[in-house]
């Protein structure tokens, strides 16, 4: 089946409200990989998703705000954290395009156990944000499980906003679920949420190790694509 449309809204509803989320000052930083690279890293029944014949990996640092459960208000402490995650971009046999979690560091411990409890492969870690202007900078030391140590800086400078994202903007940033391999089965695992607000961004410093320990110590080198959005309020559905 060929991939759905690339979308700035989510294609179909994610049906009832599992949590929410909200997702501020979010950094997209992406490496054009060849797509047999990050192919064994997918789940079984998924491909690597491709733009322009090649596909991605992205490093994402953001500020997760308020998880609420079940339609509840969101958790002001447990519920908000930093969060750095190195995704990849798949679809499955009925077209449906999604993300793949190659890791998720978070500096809140008990949200990381209950994701990894849930088969996401969250992990502990001190983590900082500082804003100076226009200048962002995001911290990561990993803590537990390992291995210990890795994580890295994020420093980048935003600019201007887009008006009309391009083609490569949207498919970067419009995914509409996670594709999630648990006991066994891959799930697919649905989300909404209004269409980004995208600017433009300057990557001034990327020092770290997250991409080789969660298995990619080919991508190096300078990113091919840098965004930045102050963020968007998220609904999740069940797994499908």
């Amino acid at each position: 089946m060929q991939p759905e449309e690339v979308t700035d809204t989510a294609p179909r509803a994610a049906g009832r409200t599992l949590f929410t989320q909200g997702w501020r000052d979010v950094a997209f930083v992406h490496w054009a990989v060849d797509p047999a690279v990050v192919a064994p890293l997918l789940p079984a029944g998924t491909e690597p998703d491709v733009h322009d014949g090649a596909s991605w990996v992205g490093l994402v640092p953001f500020r997760m705000r308020r998880i609420g459960v079940l339609g509840s208000p969101g958790l002001p402490w447990v519920g908000s954290f930093l969060e750095t995650n190195v995704r990849l971009y798949s679809v499955d046999a009925q077209g449906r395009r999604g993300v793949v979690f190659r890791s998720l560091d978070a500096d809140r411990l008990l949200p990381v156990l209950v994701a990894r409890a849930a088969g996401l492969p969250y992990l502990w870690s001190r983590m900082r944000f500082a804003r100076d202007g226009d200048r962002l900078t995001y911290t990561s030391r990993r803590r537990w499980p390992g291995p210990r140590g890795a994580g890295g800086r994020v420093e980048l400078r935003v600019g201007e906003r887009l008006a009309a994202p391009g083609p490569l903007e949207r498919f970067l940033t419009g995914r509409w679920g996670l594709h999630q391999t648990t006991l066994g089965r891959t799930r697919y695992w649905p989300n909404e949420h209004p269409a980004w607000p995208l600017h433009r961004a300057e990557l001034l410093t990327w020092d770290g190790d997250l991409l080789a320990a969660a298995g990619l110590p080919g991508v190096d080198g300078p990113p091919d694509s840098v965004l930045f959005s102050p963020g968007v309020d998220v609904r999740f559905g069940p797994r499908r």
